[in-house]
């Protein structure tokens, strides 16, 4: 497929990128109401592979079906369609019914397909999204029962997570919240006990919070969050995000992932506009460009970001996965408001037209997993499962289309 649109200025590009993002998340809720209601068990299914064959009984993750509320609400939150509020009705009461937990609070790992308790660790991280799900559904719903639901889950992980000491969130409990063992949230992350990931997203679920619920306490603790990714996150040398950490804020990785640096830069200016923090908004407008920069050595020629490197190996991996291509659109889309830098705005529309071309399902629908190294889809990963999920695509056509209504460009 050739492209020549990335070639043009704002106020020719940004019409036409606003008007295909609009599409595509009509598509991308389409898909998840259509394939993805468990009519027999309730909820939503656990698995369902590319050719939109679902796994009856796959096990259901708090992380998607927090990501599936989020997703129904925003979408309904942006374009009032009353399809995806019930939708978002339906993950709300499957999440209140079997994920959380009535009697340590928090939130399950995993349920089985019936709903009953498969795994019940208590990861911040799982705890987080509903915290962001759960404040988005009521801005949908209106329903006081939700918000109180997402506060009370903040006050758990300030009570139970925040290192008062040394600052930062520890990853990872038993049910009771006693310390865990494995502290990961996938076999292929490093078993450490602070790690910027879930940073990230709890500072995401607090900043959505602060928009229903501008508490003073909340205020300093998203200021703190903010204040963990200068001092431990982002690293000053590489303009790259440090991944992993011990409780005493001691550096253990190396490993770059472009997905996660180009996602921070905006979620980061994010929570310091929310917040009206002034002095943080020119510091993170300033590590946005920096950061954004360091992103583009991951950009293929083709527009598609990769998804990481090992500096100790010299390694890079090649693969492109969906939620990083999400992310790029995002963050650069950021870089360019900040700097109205013409490369930031091309680098965005050559990504999407790479994810057109590429990453879009045109035939079954939704977005593969990713590409390997040499361009073919990666086999065997999910459509929908306890990481593919419509929350990273649907919230980078929401983002955009956001931010192009707010223009000054059109």
């Amino acid at each position: 497929m050739k492209i020549h649109i990335y070639r043009d200025g704002p106020e020719i590009l940004l019409p036409i990128l606003q008007a295909e993002l609009i599409a595509e998340l009509d598509n991308i809720v389409t898909y998840w109401q259509k394939y993805t209601p468990d009519e027999t068990h309730g909820g939503f299914l656990g698995r369902v592979d590319n050719n939109n064959n679902a796994t009856a009984h796959a096990p259901k993750g708090s992380v998607l079906n927090a990501r599936i509320l989020w997703s129904f609400s925003a979408a309904f939150n942006l374009q009032h369609d009353d399809a995806a509020l019930q939708m978002a009705h339906r993950a709300y009461e499957y999440i209140c019914r079997y994920f959380i937990d009535p009697e340590f609070g928090g939130v399950y790992w995993l349920v089985d397909y019936k709903g009953e308790k498969l795994d019940t660790k208590k990861q911040v991280y799982a705890s987080a999204f509903t915290i962001y799900a759960l404040t988005e559904y009521y801005k949908a719903s209106g329903l006081q029962e939700a918000r109180d639901r997402a506060i009370s889950l903040y006050h758990l992980l300030v009570k139970k997570s925040y290192h008062a000491d040394k600052t930062g969130y520890m990853e990872a409990f038993t049910r009771d919240w006693q310390p865990i063992a494995d502290l990961r949230l996938s076999a292929k992350d490093a078993n450490e006990k602070k790690t910027m990931n879930t940073h990230l997203h709890v500072l995401e679920a607090y900043t959505n919070l602060y928009r229903i619920w501008p508490d003073k306490k909340l205020r300093i603790q998203i200021q703190t969050l903010i204040g963990n990714f200068f001092d431990h996150f982002i690293n000053p040398e590489t303009n790259h995000l440090v991944l992993f950490f011990d409780e005493d804020w001691n550096q253990k990785s190396a490993t770059v992932s472009y997905g996660h640096d180009i996602e921070a830069t905006w979620l980061l200016l994010e929570a310091a506009e929310i917040i009206n923090d002034i002095e943080w908004e020119e510091d993170i407008e300033e590590i946005c460009i920096q950061v954004a920069d360091a992103t583009i050595e991951g950009l293929d020629t083709d527009g598609g970001l990769w998804y990481e490197y090992e500096p100790a190996e010299d390694r890079l991996v090649k693969e492109k996965h969906w939620w990083v291509q999400a992310e790029a659109m995002v963050g650069f889309f950021n870089a360019w408001q900040i700097s109205r830098d013409q490369k930031y705005l091309d680098i965005v529309v050559k990504n999407w037209a790479f994810v057109k071309d590429k990453i879009l399902d045109h035939q079954n629908g939704e977005w593969f997993w990713g590409l390997k190294a040499d361009g073919g889809i990666m086999p065997g990963e999910d459509k929908v499962g306890q990481w593919k999920c419509p929350y990273h695509n649907s919230r980078a056509c929401i983002q955009i289309i956001k931010r192009i209504n707010h223009s000054t460009i059109i």
